[in-house]
């Protein structure tokens, strides 16, 4: 019976509460994280791009002057509505061959005049993709003269690209 009574005093000494003070601080830095890594992506990416290879990849210095056309496979949650076949996104929307030059128009008027000659249109394409998608595209660019077209492809060796 002892033991139980010398058990019980010892809990009347009390622990401490758990602080909580750094409660808030920590709630505040993963609340400042999560902020910070959603909006290092440049779009919501809603096309699968699994890039190609190719011997050479050239790292475009002026992000600004790139208008990136994304194409590939709708993801999961976007299938239902758009079926499997690949799409093209502009900018965070779905979009359609035809849509092209508006954006691409679009995309001049945002820059400043001097800059609308050094313009790049980037294409990021899955490297399954139908290359007739990617003609059309090129087809529609040479349309509205925007003739420096990068076509985005991953870094590695062309015999990989099985």
């Amino acid at each position: 019976m002892s033991g139980h009574h010398k058990f019980k005093k010892k809990k009347e000494g009390g622990t401490p509460a758990i602080s909580t003070a750094s409660l808030p601080d920590i709630v505040f830095m993963l609340l400042f994280f999560f902020m910070v890594a959603t909006v290092m992506r440049d779009t919501d990416k809603k096309v699968k791009v699994f890039l190609p290879y190719a011997d050479q990849v050239q790292k475009l210095e002026k992000k600004q002057l790139v208008s990136t056309i994304y194409v590939g496979v709708p993801t999961k949650r976007y299938q239902k509505k758009f079926g499997k076949e690949p799409v093209i996104q502009l900018a965070d929307k779905f979009a359609t061959v035809n849509d092209i030059q508006a954006f691409i128009l679009n995309e001049r008027m945002a820059r400043r005049e001097e800059l609308r000659p050094l313009m790049i249109t980037s294409i990021k394409a899955d490297a399954d993709d139908k290359m007739g998608l990617i003609t059309d595209i090129k087809e529609k660019l040479r349309e509205v003269n925007a003739l420096k077209i990068n076509y985005a492809a991953r870094k590695g060796d062309v015999s990989q690209n099985k």
